[in-house]
């Protein structure tokens, strides 16, 4: 399966606590998602990862409970693809797109 997801602080920082930057709050998700070993990759608005249903979804709790000590709430949009049997789609569609694209 493959998940897109974006995940941020929102609501102002936590009481007591010092203002900080989103991109902060992000930096430890993605850190999350990168130490997990799974396939994956950040672009400005998402971070794709790829594996199975239970990995996934675990990463993807991780980052946002990394994210929740930057603000009140935190903000989760996902989307997956699940696709049973296949693997190697984070590059696998890019690369069949290019081509469509090259042979148009």
């Amino acid at each position: 399966m493959l998940v897109a997801f974006s995940v941020s602080p929102s609501g102002g920082p936590p009481a007591g606590s010092e203002p900080d930057s989103v991109h902060t709050a992000v930096a430890a998700a993605v850190k999350v998602v990168r130490d997990s070993g799974l396939p994956n990759r950040t672009t400005s608005m998402f971070t794709e990862v790829e594996g199975e249903w239970d990995e996934v979804m675990a990463v993807v709790k991780a980052a946002t409970e990394a994210v929740a000590p930057f603000g009140r709430r935190v903000s989760l949009v996902l989307k997956a693809d699940i696709r049973p049997g296949h693997s190697g789609e984070l590059d696998g569609k890019i690369e069949r797109l290019e081509r469509a694209i090259d042979e148009s």
